[in-house]
């Protein structure tokens, strides 16, 4: 049975358990959820739905979120009912507004001389970054298997699902090998080892960071069989893998392409395109131009067009769906899918509105 507001509300005056408030107040919005989207208790108590509370939505193998999201801000004055809307999109005004932003950030660009440092210091500054904050900083991506089925098992693996697996076009090859290119601290790689559990899927994971290696390494889902973490600059050609050209069925960069000078992105795009058999896929999630990180930068955090570094020293360029497009076919990949994801999320207790922009992008190497 939910319990209503008042009720809440009386009952929080009684209660100096801090613990018990917090599991209150989660139940409270898990009954609004059911009342607005007519999931049953039964439903949301069931194991196969589970509820993320950093994405606000459900997720279940019956009822999944539509891809790019399925809650369309149709009203206006229902701005600050939700805390999240899909698919959102921007007038003139905001656009030009952002273009304006930018404009004047790029006009207080960094010297040469700071750029060139935080070149030569972008491993050191992301591995003081996971030293700092370990594997506390990111959630494992649970919406991976909505926005990329492909990295689900196929159907007869007895995961419950109708996805159509990865197809390929290398003939007599059991193999299912996996490439997750800047891993942090497996924040795909861990929810893909425990979804999937095809016996020959094998993962490889990569990121330029010792520690973060490190903490791979040392989680207690770490299985040497079935995944192998290692310590690589991907977008230096000097710095080496343990795979194999047209050995991978699936490579994904997600949030990682964004962090490296855009005067090696191709030849990143072009080496991972290398790796991939016939048939294979790049799965690709990143910052769209104009997220709202982006306008938030202060002057002096520009270090090219649309390229920036944060205060702790990492970097972030935002993307448009053109140059991705262009970036993947010069490659020779095909393109899959190529969309822009518009999100609004809001603060109702402070009444703000935080506008999201995120491009994902699926290319296949041709047979």
């Amino acid at each position: 049975m939910c319990l209503n507001t008042m009720h809440v509300n009386n009952f929080k005056k009684c209660v100096d358990n801090k613990i018990l408030q917090w599991l209150l107040r989660r139940s409270f919005v898990r009954c609004l959820h059911v009342l607005q989207f007519g999931i049953s208790h039964s439903h949301w108590t069931h194991p196969n739905v589970y509820w993320s509370y950093s994405q606000r939505s459900f997720h279940s193998k019956k009822i999944q979120r539509p891809v790019g999201g399925g809650r369309p801000l149709v009203n206006q004055d229902d701005i600050f009912k939700c805390n999240n809307w899909d698919n959102v999109e921007w007038n003139a005004e905001q656009e030009r507004s952002a273009k304006e932003i930018t404009e004047n950030q790029w006009k207080s660009k960094l010297s040469q001389e700071k750029i060139d440092e935080y070149e030569k210091q972008a491993g050191t500054h992301w591995d003081t970054f996971y030293g700092i904050h370990q594997n506390r900083f990111f959630k494992d991506r649970n919406w991976l298997f909505t926005e990329f089925p492909e990295l689900l098992p196929p159907p007869d693996e007895g995961c419950g699902n109708n996805i159509k697996p990865q197809e390929t076009c290398v003939v007599n090859d059991s193999s299912f090998n996996l490439l997750e290119v800047g891993c942090g601290v497996g924040n795909t790689v861990f929810p893909v080892l425990k979804t999937n559990q095809n016996p020959n899927l094998k993962i490889y994971c990569c990121d330029f960071s010792p520690t973060a290696i490190e903490i791979v390494k040392g989680h207690p889902d770490y299985n040497q069989d079935r995944c192998n973490a290692f310590v690589c600059d991907i977008s230096d050609e000097m710095s080496a893998t343990p795979i194999s050209d047209n050995s991978l069925d699936i490579v994904t960069i997600i949030f990682v392409l964004s962090s490296i000078s855009p005067e090696k992105m191709q030849y990143v795009v072009n080496r991972l395109t290398r790796y991939l058999k016939p048939g294979g896929t790049i799965l690709l999630r990143d910052y769209g131009r104009y997220d709202m990180a982006q306008l938030r930068f202060k002057q002096g955090r520009c270090l090219s067009e649309n390229f920036y570094v944060r205060g702790d020293g990492t970097r972030a360029y935002f993307f448009t769906q053109d140059e991705l497009k262009q970036m993947f076919e010069k490659a020779g990949l095909v393109e899959k899918q190529n969309l822009i994801d518009r999100r609004l999320q809001v603060n109702r207790g402070k009444q703000l509105k935080m506008y999201r922009v995120w491009i994902q992008c699926k290319y296949v190497k041709p047979c």
